[in-house]
């Protein structure tokens, strides 16, 4: 529709200019979710963009079934958000730098990481090994995919593996933790960026906090798991607001890089 309603403030606003926004509320400042798709096209110029493993598609190994089948749920997902799996990466070009580009799109079965998602941010990183480019990933995720046992959870170390060998060669990897990352992707690859930096107010811990009151039997302090709380107590490096985000990224790898001919685009 024409209209939509924050929903943090409950302000009404015009879709259009929230999307103008980049999904942040102009009244309040909330970060509202946003598609991994979107985010990445909102980084990178339009021209010479390159999707990696956009030919990937899940395969139930497992014929895994909870309430329902994992292949219905797999069909389900693809049809809500137009995506293959829980991930998008792209090559392309941010404010003159080139760069690999990986997103999270966690309206695909919480942006579980699975066989897929761990394939393709391997392929991205090999990419950025071969041609000695920078690697950005934004993090959207409730953590391993359960659908996929085994498959899933050694996606954390395969993930983590490949970024050893990018730092291992001195490549860049920024890790951006939006709301929410949870489970095994904050135990990997969101936690493993040379600079890890936070959205405002997104919560990025490993169980949740219903889980962790319930098993400690305490109530936690005041914003616990929010970014804030991780930057004040050192698990983050900084926090950046969307609407910041690719001026704020352009000016860290100038530095990693030491390339002071980029420039950012007006």
């Amino acid at each position: 529709g024409l209209w939509t309603k924050c929903t943090a403030c409950k302000s009404v606003l015009y879709r259009s200019e929230l999307e103008r926004n980049l999904e942040v509320c102009p009244k309040c400042d909330h970060h509202m979710r946003i598609t991994g798709r979107k985010r990445i096209d909102d980084l990178l110029s339009e021209d010479a963009t390159e999707e990696i493993g956009a030919d990937l598609e899940p395969v139930d190994h497992l014929k895994f079934k909870d309430s329902k089948r994992y292949k219905d749920r797999i069909s389900a997902a693809q049809k809500s958000t137009g995506e293959k799996d829980a991930l998008v990466v792209k090559y392309g070009k941010m404010n003159g730098q080139t760069v690999i580009i990986a997103a999270f799109e966690f309206g695909f079965m919480g942006g579980s990481m699975a066989s897929v998602v761990g394939e393709k941010f391997v392929l991205g990183v090999n990419r950025a090994l071969e041609e000695k480019i920078p690697m950005i990933c934004f993090s959207a995720s409730g953590g391993a995919r359960m659908q996929e046992a085994l498959f899933s959870l050694m996606q954390m170390a395969k993930t983590s593996a490949a970024l050893a060998r990018l730092s291992a060669k001195g490549i860049p990897f920024i890790s951006v933790l939006t709301d929410p990352t949870m489970g095994g992707v904050s135990a990997s690859l969101a936690m493993l960026g040379d600079i890890n930096i936070a959205e405002p107010k997104a919560l990025i811990g490993f169980a949740g906090p219903r889980v962790i009151e319930q098993t400690v039997g305490e109530s936690l302090p005041e914003g616990f798991q929010r970014s804030e709380f991780l930057l004040e107590h050192g698990a983050v490096d900084m926090i950046v607001s969307r609407l910041e985000m690719k001026d704020k990224i352009t000016v860290i790898l100038r530095k990693l890089l030491h390339s002071p001919e980029v420039v950012t685009e007006s």
